[in-house]
């Protein structure tokens, strides 16, 4: 299908089967694009993958918060994105897209490939006037100063991000690094001043045992507005086997559940998940998690309100 100057993909589709967006308070909006991924490709079909797993979910009260996002959710369906373009000129589109649900929503981006962060921290950076707090749940530190060559990609939007003043690096958390990478990536947010939580160092917590993690991140973070990515490799492949670069030694399904659950008093202004390529997944594990974690995000956030 092609409109325009585009070719696009419509996913007719709707997370939670919520309603199309109009003034709800909350929104869905899929980022299809994984022009950069350095293994296995697909993640640009993670939206409707997610969508379609959410639909269990869709007359659902959240056991926590005692709530459902449905009556104030509406899906602008997928960004519509010039996929055979430079990176340059998608991360433009997507920021654009990204700044008009920004202004009157609060939003939740289903990727897409990591690469597309960078885009809605610039318009989520515009929107509020600062550096933003960044929790970023990932097997990979993001932070290479190159991607296989290229000067930008999947793995280097964190590393850009703390360039641009995005995000201020002293109140950016990491959960689940695990993978190979040279000292100065792995480390490189702890360098700047922020903090890492390896996957390492969280093997066996759960529950009571995460709180003094969970503590040490509300006092990083404070009331400053903080922005949620969450990378579904940070989950060990037994429970996301479908995603491009799986790292074994990962987060389970619990753990990261406890963190969103946890975490929802922080002042958050939106949220993505990222890289579910559901051409790899089995049983529907992977997109099961993803919407699970969106929609518990999202219950949390309303019953804020």
């Amino acid at each position: 299908m092609a409109t325009g100057q585009f070719a696009f993909a419509v996913n007719t589709n709707r997370f939670l089967a919520c309603e199309p967006l109009a003034d709800q308070p909350f929104a869905i909006s899929g980022v299809p694009y994984d022009g950069v991924v350095t293994n296995r490709p697909g993640a640009r079909f993670g939206p409707q993958a997610i969508r379609a797993a959410s639909l269990m979910l869709c007359d659902g009260i959240h056991p926590v918060f005692d709530v459902s996002p449905l009556e104030l959710l509406g899906d602008a369906l997928d960004m519509r994105l010039p996929n055979a373009s430079p990176l340059p000129e998608v991360r433009t589109h997507i920021e654009r897209q990204a700044a008009e649900l920004m202004a009157k929503h609060h939003c939740v981006f289903l990727g897409g490939d990591h690469s597309v962060t960078l885009s809605l921290l610039r318009a989520a950076k515009a929107r509020h006037g600062e550096a933003l707090a960044c929790v970023h749940f990932d097997a990979h530190c993001d932070t290479w100063t190159d991607h296989f060559g290229e000067p930008s990609g999947h793995g280097t939007w964190t590393y850009e991000a703390i360039q641009e003043g995005l995000i201020s690096a002293e109140h950016t958390v990491q959960i689940g690094i695990r993978s190979a990478g040279v000292r100065a990536a792995r480390e490189y947010v702890a360098d700047q001043g922020g903090q890492i939580f390896t996957a390492r160092a969280l093997r066996g917590l759960d529950g009571a045992a995460l709180g003094p993690v969970l503590a040490a991140i509300r006092e990083r973070i404070g009331d400053r507005p903080c922005y949620l990515t969450l990378d579904i490799d940070v989950l060990d492949p037994a429970f996301a086997p479908g995603t491009g670069t799986p790292e074994p030694g990962g987060l389970t399904s619990a753990q990261v559940l406890t963190f969103i659950e946890e975490l929802t008093g922080l002042n958050w202004v939106g949220m993505d998940c990222v890289e579910v390529a559901p051409a790899y997944d089995h049983a529907e594990l992977t997109t099961n998690a993803a919407a699970t974690f969106v929609w518990s995000y999202l219950c949390g956030q309303v019953a804020k309100r």
